[in-house]
């Protein structure tokens, strides 16, 4: 079956002539069978790609440098090797949506043609800014201990690697299950604003299962995060502003974990007690990311709903 842009049944329509009449996340058909394709594709290629290249960095750790087995920290090496392994995730869902789906690749990015690129780097700024707020409220709720603060070789490391990799890292998760999971899931609802649920929940659920944590907040935690840059993008017709956040929000993460990580590694502890309710604060900082984007999609002269 010949894949397609759906017709528009109602007022979530665009006014520019060149968008398809759909929401983006729900603005694709596909058959039956494409949506549970792609999932397998994406689970299949996550763990594979993590067991290839992180087990290839353990090896080279462990035999050349004698880390000890049972450190399971990040160091800069593992921590390439792992943002490597979802960065590549992006490309191999990308080819598999345009065969299987029959629809060009850059569907998934966008409704209405290429990338904003200066809407994504106006996001980048407004969205640095309320990190830096939300990871200052943090130190006042749930500080971080100073004597775990240091910098050495490994966090300058680090640190190099956060700013280089961790941008395509999240970019990745957003075109993966923002882009091509949310729509392909949507697709097997022919109502829209069913469908746009359909495909936020179940897009949003596969990103928290794949993050394999065993704590609530966390887990809660993970949801907010995919459901609010689901969002994001439903409201920005494309990929630019979950981008953005996403972005920001593993940047400091990461970074504030190199900088406190007594001058090791990044300690990655996602078990039950890891976690608590300070990370509702997150929470809070996604929902006035969406209340940002909402207030500036319909500030322009084409964002009509």
């Amino acid at each position: 079956m010949t894949t397609h842009p759906h017709p528009s049944t109602d007022d979530w329509a665009t006014s520019t002539p060149r968008a398809p009449r759909q929401p983006f996340g729900a603005h694709l058909e596909m058959d039956w069978w494409v949506p549970v394709l792609l999932t397998v594709v994406v689970v299949a290629a996550t763990y594979l790609l993590q067991v290839l290249l992180l087990g290839a960095a353990a090896v080279v750790e462990i035999r050349l440098l004698g880390k000890d087995p049972a450190d399971s920290s990040l160091t800069p090496l593992t921590y390439l090797a792992k943002d490597l392994s979802i960065i590549l995730l992006a490309p191999l869902t990308l080819f598999a949506l345009s065969k299987a789906a029959r629809v060009p690749w850059r569907s998934a990015l966008r409704t209405t043609g290429d990338v904003r690129w200066s809407r994504l780097g106006a996001y980048l700024g407004v969205f640095a800014v309320l990190m830096v707020t939300t990871n200052l409220a943090l130190q006042l709720i749930h500080p971080s201990p100073l004597s775990l603060f240091a910098v050495t070789g490994t966090t300058v490391a680090l640190l190099a690697m956060v700013l280089l990799t961790t941008p395509l890292q999240a970019a990745a998760e957003e075109v993966v299950f923002r882009g091509v999971v949310t729509a392909s899931y949507a697709s097997w609802i022919r109502a829209v604003r069913p469908a746009v649920i359909v495909g936020i929940i179940g897009s949003s659920t596969l990103f928290t299962v794949l993050h394999t944590s065993a704590d609530p907040w966390m887990i809660l935690n993970y949801l907010g995060l995919g459901v609010s840059c689901a969002l994001m993008a439903l409201l920005g017709r494309g990929l630019e502003a979950p981008i953005a956040f996403h972005v920001m929000n593993n940047v400091f993460a990461m970074g504030i974990g190199a900088l406190f990580a007594g001058g090791g590694g990044i300690g990655q502890e996602r078990g039950a007690g890891s976690a608590g309710p300070y990370l509702l604060l997150f929470l809070l900082a996604e929902a006035i990311a969406v209340l940002i984007v909402w207030q500036t999609e319909n500030r322009c002269p084409h964002a009509k709903r």
